[in-house]
This record gives structure tokens, sequence and C-alpha cells, in this order.
């Protein structure tokens, strides 16, 4: 059996700009480029947090038992003043973005968009996106940070992120989503996974710095792989496989489920229905995910795959993209507030690690060809 795990050392980073009074958000790396008129982000957290050990790949080879490592990066800034004029022409783009990156998810993930048309249409629920994730590989310092993060974040140059939320809008036109980014920590990889991946991202020149424009267009920055080389990673980490043919397309996008109005505003009584409409959910630990505090509840669809023509000619399925759920619950000091009171800001923010460690699975070989309950 393919082992996601194996040997693989995973770091991600979040970011949110989906409500105010602060913002939560990657620090742009130092490489970033930055106007005088921006406003340094301290970070507010920087959490390691260690994962199951990975296992031993199958090869000829041997990687020692390592534990994989999630980071938190999130920073604040106040927000005290208007949006200026300029700024509100930067979220225009911003949703223009995020509007291609979508088109690009729903075309190629028909479970997705299959199960965004079910929700939506059941009680006429407004679907708000609670983040959208990407996968990355990990070669310099931050790395993960170059490129798409500079369009996520537009610099966060004297701005304040108090958007005006659309009456009515839904997906990437409602609030704006949080920014789920990981990396894969290929110096922690076998030496020759290392070499085949650092064969294609090498040749990418500059790619990673048009990280967001590849996921808009549904390209990727480097050559189509070898099979035997998809095979090879698969072998050791599939989310470095998976990575290798998907680039920077999106790795899913999440549906906060207490924003949805209808009977399917609570996490159970979605997944109930995801399955009674035919839909496979992720049953790694639980089709339920749940966060130690009990406040963070997440789930997700096992991930369709697609046909992929590689460079020698041989054509397969591999893996492609998933839907997630996520209903945030609302925090103790808050607890004895009238629901109608109840803000974004109110309820459980982050992320959960060993949730997400498990949310990964819906991209694995157990998971695709396992049969539905």
């Amino acid at each position: 059996m393919i082992s996601s795990h194996s040997s693989s050392i995973i770091k991600s980073a979040s970011a949110s700009s989906t409500f105010p009074p602060s913002l939560h958000s990657l620090a742009p790396s130092s490489s970033s480029s930055s106007s005088s008129s921006c406003l340094p982000l301290q970070p507010k957290s920087r959490n390691f947090i260690s994962l199951k050990p990975s296992a031993p790949f199958h090869g000829n080879s041997s990687v020692p038992l390592q534990k994989r490592n999630l980071s938190v990066v999130s920073a604040s800034k106040s927000d005290d003043r208007d949006p200026s004029s300029s700024f509100r022409g930067g979220e225009s783009f911003f949703r223009t973005v995020l509007q291609s990156m979508e088109a690009v998810y729903l075309n190629r993930n028909p479970t997705a968009k299959a199960v965004l048309e079910l929700v939506q249409s059941s009680g006429n629920n407004q679907i708000c996106y609670d983040h959208i994730a990407f996968r990355t590989f990990g070669l310099k310092r931050l790395a993960l940070l170059e490129g798409l993060v500079d369009v996520y974040l537009l610099s966060i140059c004297d701005v304040t992120f108090s958007f005006h939320y659309p009456d009515g809008g839904s997906g990437v036109n409602g609030p704006l989503p949080r920014v789920f980014i990981s990396e894969l920590l290929v110096d922690q990889m076998s030496p020759q996974i290392q070499e085949i991946i650092r064969k294609y991202t090498e040749t990418s020149g500059s790619g990673k710095k048009h990280a967001a424009l590849a996921s808009a267009l549904g390209s990727l920055t480097w050559g189509k792989p070898l099979y035997s080389e998809f095979q090879q990673l698969a072998r050791e980490s599939e989310y470095a496989a998976w990575t290798l043919v998907n680039g920077y397309a999106v790795n899913h996008v999440t549906i906060s489920i207490h924003r949805l109005k209808s009977q399917l505003n609570n996490i159970k009584s979605l997944n109930q229905f995801i399955e009674d409409n035919g839909f496979r959910l992720n049953s790694e630990g639980g089709v339920l995910k749940v966060s130690p505090d009990g406040l963070l509840l997440q789930s997700s669809t096992v991930a369709d795959s697609f046909p992929f023509c590689f460079s020698d000619g041989v054509t397969e399925s591999v893996p492609c993209s998933y839907i997630e759920f996520a209903e945030r619950l609302v925090l103790p000091q808050y607890k004895n507030l009238p629901e109608a009171e109840v803000k974004e800001f109110h309820r459980r923010d982050g992320f959960e690690v060993g949730n997400a460690d498990k949310i990964f699975e819906s991209t694995s070989k157990e998971q695709l060809t396992r049969r539905a309950a």
C-alpha cells in the first residue's frame, strides 16, 4: 500500500483576511517587494507542532522515522482607518484572481462542483468559503510565500481589510476566505526524491513567482514529468507526487458550514446529507475530524481523479482535488452571546494540525480506491 505519509515532511502556513477587527495573515518574505507606505507586520505566532511519525518508504534505501511539522504563522494589523480607493481596486483584482482559480478547480473536479451546487440548492444557501488551500515544494526558506502570497495579500500595504461583504455574495464573491498553504520539506526527503523534485522545479526558473498565475490558468510552471518518476515519488510521498502533476492548482476549497442558512448548518447533518446523495467522504481517522478543544469540526470528500499525459506518452489517472467542510464553534468566552449577535471573530479561528493531517488523506490512493460505505 502506498502511504502518503512516507517520509514526507510538511510545513504549512495560514493567512486570513476574512473579518475585522484584526488581520491574520502570512508575514511577507524578505524578498517580497514593498512600498515605503507598508506597515510592518509582526508575527502573532509561529507554532511548530509535531504530526504523527512517518513510515519508512518502499524502496532499497531507508529513511529514519521522522516527524512532520506544521508551521502556522499569523500577523495582526490595526483596523482603525477607512479602506483607501486604491485598495478597493486591489480587492477587485484579488477577487478576479480567485474567480479564475475557482473556475479551473470546478472544471477539473466534478465532485466539488456537484457538491457546491447541491448544498447551495438545498434551502437556497449562500456559500461562504472558510479557506482555500494549496500545496507547494519547500526548497528555500519561506519559498511558499513567494508568488501566491504576493497576490493573496496584495503586499498588505497601507490597507485595513475592512471589506464590504456583498449582499447575497456567494463563493469567491462573498466574504474573502482564509488561505492555507502547505509545503513539502524537500531537504528531508530521500536523495533520489530530492533529485527528481529539483530536476523540475529548477527548470521552471522564476516559475514559483508566477504561482498565482499558473493556478489561475491551470498550468504547471515546470515540464510534465515521466510516469516512472511520478510513481517513484508516490512510493515515498503521495503529497510529493500530487504536487508534481498538479503544481499550484487549488488543492481544496472549504465551505463554512456554520454560515449556511438551512438545516445543513450543522456539520453532522451536512455529512449525512452528502453521503445520502452518493458522495464519498474521507474516512481517515473517522469521517468527522474534531480539534482537541472540540471547537473546530472538519470533513472532506474523496478527491476526484483525472487523466494525465506524462512526458513519455503514458496516460494515467492521477488524483486531483476535493472539497472540505468546516464548522467553527463559538469560543467559550462568548457562549452567552445571543445567536443573532455572534460574528465570525467570536468563533474558533486558525487551523488544527491533527485535522489537517487527516484531511490531506483525501488525495491518497487508499481513499480513492476505497469502496463507498
